[in-house]
């Protein structure tokens, strides 16, 4: 089963979640700010996004502007972005899908058909 991360008020991540229902895809459906994900799951996620680390990031939102993620972000090891993220879910990408060796961010229905 996938998990999905979501922010409720984020019209992308609800038209992700009504995506995966209309297409029968099982999923478990999580809230990003109170629950992010765990660094393990972004370690994999980066190994499968083939390891572009700004895929993970959410680089409109106002978390990233506000911590100057854009300069800080290259100065930054893997293990300090896993725990940055794990701990701030408005600084990851969403929706962020996880599971069954897949990981996407992002929402674009063309490429979740492809890839789910």
């Amino acid at each position: 089963m996938f998990k999905v991360y979501i922010y409720q008020k984020c019209s992308t991540c609800r038209d992700a979640i009504k995506w995966l229902e209309t297409h029968g895809i099982p999923h478990q459906t999580l809230a990003i700010r109170e629950t992010p994900p765990t660094p393990a799951e972004l370690k994999a996620a980066l190994h499968i996004l083939s390891g572009d680390i700004k895929k993970l990031f959410n680089t409109s939102g106002m978390d990233y502007r506000a911590l100057g993620m854009k300069d800080k972000l290259p100065t930054l090891t893997e293990t300090e972005v896993f725990d940055l993220l794990s701990k701030n879910g408005n600084l990851v990408k969403r929706p962020f899908l996880i599971g069954n060796g897949k990981a996407l961010t992002g929402f674009k229905p063309e490429v979740w058909k492809k890839m789910l």
